[in-house]
């Protein structure tokens, strides 16, 4: 195990990029190292564990809603690709993005799947709706989609450990959103540097205050 010491540095020390965080997540993406037995059966067991509590939920309004949202958005008839959503037909194809949405909506919304608890709070199952998505728009296999799973497992509950976001009043899906596209790049077999672009972005455009997890 590698230990990186982490803390923030302002852009005029010009980091080099290698020395970066985000570079560290996607050299772990692009890790060629086998999935052990034992993980892959925990990862199937996540997968149907996010399946149970979807099923649940899939009659609930916010799931309704955000199916509702995701049927707006078919893939063009006589077109191949595109993603299931959780109640409708096998056959019906949205496009990867909001089938994640409807997904991770359904998978969301009793609060009852994988929890993860360590520095921050987590839900690593909350990868699996956008890692399938794109899996099954681009036809990917059962093995490329659970080394992108174990991807997003690893890179999400080791920022969880080391990382506490709640006690700076920032929302937890900072770290959620660059495991998962870290593991949409360990999916795709991309190389580290797009890896890299991919996982600042994600962060970029995911810390958010607990305001709104709050209801206000």
């Amino acid at each position: 195990m590698r230990i990186h010491d982490v803390r923030v540095h302002p852009s005029k020390s010009g980091l080099k990029r290698e020395d970066q965080l985000a570079w560290g997540i996607a050299e772990v993406a692009t890790d060629p190292v086998a999935v052990p037995a034992e993980t892959v059966e925990m990862i199937v067991n996540r997968v149907i564990d996010n399946a149970a509590v979807a099923i649940a939920s899939v009659n609930r309004h916010p799931c309704m809603s955000a199916r509702d949202m995701a049927l707006g958005h078919p893939v063009r008839a006589g077109r191949t690709g595109g993603a299931t959503v959780f109640g409708m037909a096998d056959g019906v194809r949205v496009s990867p993005e909001w089938a994640a949405w409807a997904n991770g909506t359904a998978v969301r919304e009793l609060d009852m799947h994988d929890t993860f608890l360590a520095a921050d709070y987590s839900h690593p199952g909350d990868n699996i709706p956008p890692i399938l998505a794109v899996a099954q728009t681009l036809e990917k296999s059962g093995a490329d989609l659970l080394r992108g799973l174990a991807t997003g497992y690893e890179i999400h509950i080791n920022l969880v450990r080391a990382i506490c976001l709640h006690e700076h009043k920032i929302d937890h899906i900072a770290h959620l959103c660059p495991a998962q596209a870290a593991g949409i790049g360990t999916l795709l077999g991309l190389d580290t540097a797009t890896i890299y672009q991919a996982v600042q972005q994600a962060v970029h455009v995911s810390f958010t205050t607990r305001q709104s997890r709050k209801g206000e």
